[in-house]
């Protein structure tokens, strides 16, 4: 497969900068793979499309307030710490950091309005260590909503609440599992009411999410590890479907991701690097739920694989016509 066959022109206008005011109010595509069509309503409406008793499974993972502006004790100098990942020791983080030109090792950075303070142990290998362990309650108090570098704006007090599911609970993403913002407390009340079960796992996101796929052969790209687990009884209700053959419908990418790893390899916990691109024989997801994304990136390929190249292609054709609101804030689609 070529790099070319996954990539697409957007308007630039269609990249939604803000989240809805009702999250169910997102438009929503429907892709049938089995008749090729394509339907258009709206995300309220998701019950009408999916397999009867289905279990809907959802990352859960909460983003973290992991973008830091703070300034350098030595010459009150601007940093911006961006943390990508906390180490074994509690204290220390892997980050990006800029300007990176201007920032030493030793360097002390403190916060306004609070006693966090970091120390630059490493600017080769970006690491640095905070004079407290367990970050993240100063974090909610000085950091800032990591929103993804297509989104033009500074964070603010709605991101707080909108860039994050309202069934998040494990804290350690750097970025939204996206497909689950549309979902309400109200709506899935009333899917569970429908017949359909719910399930829970857990993958936290890191940065390379939003890293393209360069290669031109796109089975040479070097796929990132993320870290996932999910309990015996998630594991059961996943088991117990496929012995029934009832549908299991994965909400995001990351979802769909973790599924495949757990039928697999029959871990509860670990770090999964899992590609999944045109060729791959799913063994857990039956429909998937998404938004819609970036050109060139390992969740479209994913997107692909799943719908089919040309009924995709023809689906996204179809999303830009349209003019359907595009990445973390925009519109949704399921595949199924």
């Amino acid at each position: 497969m070529r790099l070319k066959d996954f990539d697409y022109k957007l308007p630039e206008e269609l990249v939604a900068q803000t989240p809805l005011a009702q999250r169910d109010s997102a438009r929503l595509m429907v892709v049938n793979k089995a008749g090729r069509t394509i339907t258009h309503d709206s995300f309220a409406n998701i019950g009408k499309y999916l397999p009867p008793q289905s279990l809907i499974v959802m990352n859960n993972s909460k983003v973290v307030p992991a973008r830091l502006f703070g300034n350098k004790t030595r010459s009150g100098g601007k940093v911006e710490l961006f943390l990508l990942k906390k180490l074994s020791d509690g204290f220390c983080y892997e980050i990006l950091m800029r300007p990176q030109k201007k920032i030493k090792d030793g360097d002390k950075i403190t916060f306004k309005g609070s006693r966090l303070v970091a120390h630059i142990i490493s600017k080769e290998k970006k690491i640095v260590r905070f004079n407290k362990k367990n970050i993240l309650s100063y974090l909610e108090q000085v950091g800032h909503i990591p929103l993804p570098p297509y989104i033009k704006r500074p964070d603010n007090k709605k991101d707080r609440q909108y860039y994050q599911t309202v069934f998040a609970r494990h804290a350690g993403s750097v970025a939204a599992p996206t497909a689950g913002l549309h979902f309400t407390k109200e709506l899935l009340g009333d899917l569970r009411h429908c017949g359909h079960a719910t399930a829970q796992v857990t993958l936290h996101i890191n940065y390379a999410t939003f890293k393209p796929v360069e290669c031109d052969d796109i089975t040479a790209h070097p796929m990132h590890f993320e870290e996932y687990t999910l309990s015996q009884n998630v594991y059961d209700k996943i088991s117990l479907a496929k012995k029934e053959k009832r549908p299991i419908v994965a909400v995001g990418t990351t979802s769909c991701r973790v599924l495949e790893t757990v039928v697999k390899e029959k871990r509860l916990k670990g770090r999964t690097n899992l590609y999944i691109y045109p060729g791959y024989d799913f063994k857990a997801v039956d429909a998937l739920i998404t938004n819609f994304h970036l050109p060139c990136s390992t969740l479209l390929m994913l997107v692909y694989t799943l719908g089919g190249i040309k009924l995709m292609q023809k689906a996204y054709r179809e999303a830009i016509k349209h003019k359907y609101r595009f990445y973390s804030y925009g519109d949704a689609m399921i595949i199924r």
